[in-house]
Protein backbone atom coordinates (compact mmCIF):
# COMPACT_ATOMS: atom_id res chain seq x y z
CA UNK A 1 0.00 0.00 0.00
CA UNK A 2 1.31 3.44 -0.94
CA UNK A 3 2.07 5.89 1.86
CA UNK A 4 0.36 9.26 1.43
CA UNK A 5 2.86 11.18 3.54
CA UNK A 6 5.80 9.64 1.71
CA UNK A 7 4.35 10.56 -1.68
CA UNK A 8 3.51 14.08 -0.49
CA UNK A 9 7.12 14.45 0.63
CA UNK A 10 8.42 13.14 -2.70
CA UNK A 11 6.33 15.64 -4.64
CA UNK A 12 6.58 18.49 -2.12
CA UNK A 13 8.57 20.54 -4.64
CA UNK A 14 5.69 20.29 -7.10
CA UNK A 15 3.14 21.34 -4.49
CA UNK A 16 5.30 24.26 -3.31
CA UNK A 17 5.88 25.37 -6.92
CA UNK A 18 2.12 25.60 -7.47
CA UNK A 19 1.58 27.34 -4.14
CA UNK A 20 4.44 29.75 -4.93
CA UNK A 21 2.39 31.11 -7.82
CA UNK A 22 -0.73 31.47 -5.67
CA UNK A 23 -0.68 35.25 -5.94
CA UNK A 24 -1.09 34.78 -9.71
CA UNK A 25 -4.03 32.40 -9.31
CA UNK A 26 -2.37 28.99 -9.06
CA UNK A 27 -4.16 26.73 -6.62
CA UNK A 28 -3.74 23.20 -5.27
CA UNK A 29 -7.22 21.71 -5.02
CA UNK A 30 -6.50 18.13 -3.93
CA UNK A 31 -3.59 16.05 -2.69
CA UNK A 32 -4.81 12.57 -1.84
CA UNK A 33 -4.07 8.91 -2.31
CA UNK A 34 -5.65 7.21 -5.33
CA UNK A 35 -4.74 3.54 -5.15
CA UNK A 36 -0.94 3.40 -5.36
CA UNK A 37 -0.61 6.96 -6.73
CA UNK A 38 -0.64 10.48 -5.36
CA UNK A 39 -3.58 12.31 -6.91
CA UNK A 40 -2.69 15.98 -7.41
CA UNK A 41 -5.37 18.29 -8.73
CA UNK A 42 -4.52 21.94 -9.35
CA UNK A 43 -5.07 24.96 -11.56
CA UNK A 44 -2.39 27.27 -12.92
CA UNK A 45 -2.84 30.64 -14.65
CA UNK A 46 -0.72 30.08 -17.78
CA UNK A 47 1.42 27.73 -19.83
CA UNK A 48 4.46 29.54 -18.38
CA UNK A 49 3.53 28.42 -14.84
CA UNK A 50 2.47 24.98 -16.08
CA UNK A 51 5.94 24.51 -17.57
CA UNK A 52 7.52 25.35 -14.18
CA UNK A 53 5.25 22.76 -12.52
CA UNK A 54 6.30 20.17 -15.11
CA UNK A 55 9.96 20.97 -14.38
CA UNK A 56 9.27 20.27 -10.69
CA UNK A 57 7.48 16.99 -11.49
CA UNK A 58 10.39 15.78 -13.65
CA UNK A 59 12.86 16.80 -10.95
CA UNK A 60 10.97 14.74 -8.36
CA UNK A 61 10.71 11.68 -10.61
CA UNK A 62 11.21 11.70 -14.41
CA UNK A 63 8.81 8.76 -14.81
CA UNK A 64 6.24 10.14 -12.30
CA UNK A 65 4.59 6.70 -12.38
CA UNK A 66 3.28 7.16 -8.84
CA UNK A 67 1.62 10.49 -9.65
CA UNK A 68 -1.85 10.98 -11.08
CA UNK A 69 -2.07 14.64 -12.01
CA UNK A 70 -4.87 16.89 -13.13
CA UNK A 71 -3.28 20.28 -13.62
CA UNK A 72 -5.45 22.65 -15.59
CA UNK A 73 -4.18 25.78 -17.33
CA UNK A 74 -6.95 28.34 -16.76
CA UNK A 75 -5.27 31.03 -18.87
CA UNK A 76 -3.30 31.35 -22.06
CA UNK A 77 0.33 30.79 -22.99
CA UNK A 78 1.77 34.09 -21.71
CA UNK A 79 1.83 35.07 -18.04
CA UNK A 80 1.02 38.72 -17.26
CA UNK A 81 3.31 40.07 -14.55
CA UNK A 82 3.47 43.47 -12.87
CA UNK A 83 7.03 44.62 -12.20
CA UNK A 84 7.67 45.13 -8.48
CA UNK A 85 10.15 47.49 -6.90
CA UNK A 86 13.54 45.78 -6.94
CA UNK A 87 12.68 43.49 -9.87
CA UNK A 88 14.93 43.00 -12.85
CA UNK A 89 14.15 41.01 -15.97
CA UNK A 90 16.76 38.49 -14.78
CA UNK A 91 14.83 38.06 -11.54
CA UNK A 92 11.55 37.64 -13.46
CA UNK A 93 13.25 35.16 -15.78
CA UNK A 94 14.53 33.15 -12.79
CA UNK A 95 11.04 33.11 -11.24
CA UNK A 96 9.22 31.90 -14.33
CA UNK A 97 11.87 29.85 -16.15
CA UNK A 98 14.23 28.81 -13.37
CA UNK A 99 17.00 30.47 -15.39
CA UNK A 100 17.96 34.12 -14.93
CA UNK A 101 19.69 34.20 -18.32
CA UNK A 102 16.48 34.04 -20.38
CA UNK A 103 15.65 37.69 -19.69
CA UNK A 104 16.28 38.60 -23.35
CA UNK A 105 13.29 36.48 -24.40
CA UNK A 106 11.08 38.50 -22.05
CA UNK A 107 12.57 41.81 -23.23
CA UNK A 108 12.15 40.90 -26.90
CA UNK A 109 8.58 39.63 -26.42
CA UNK A 110 7.62 42.93 -24.76
CA UNK A 111 9.54 45.27 -27.08
CA UNK A 112 11.87 46.38 -24.28
CA UNK A 113 14.97 47.88 -25.90
CA UNK A 114 17.03 48.06 -22.71
CA UNK A 115 16.40 45.18 -20.25
CA UNK A 116 18.01 47.27 -17.51
CA UNK A 117 15.31 49.91 -17.78
CA UNK A 118 12.04 48.56 -16.46
CA UNK A 119 9.72 50.52 -14.24
CA UNK A 120 7.95 49.27 -11.13
CA UNK A 121 4.23 49.07 -11.82
CA UNK A 122 4.64 48.24 -15.52
CA UNK A 123 2.85 45.09 -16.67
CA UNK A 124 4.70 42.75 -19.01
CA UNK A 125 3.83 39.41 -20.57
CA UNK A 126 6.20 36.54 -19.86
CA UNK A 127 6.14 34.26 -22.91
CA UNK A 128 5.90 30.49 -22.74
CA UNK A 129 9.09 28.91 -24.03
CA UNK A 130 8.98 25.57 -25.79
Amino acid sequence: MADLEQLKQKYSGVISTIEGFGDLGAQVQAVELDGEQLHLKATVPSKVVLNRVWDAIKKADPSFSDLKHEIENTGGDDQPYTIQSGDSLSKVSKLFYGDANKYNEIASHNGIADPNKIAAGATINVPALD
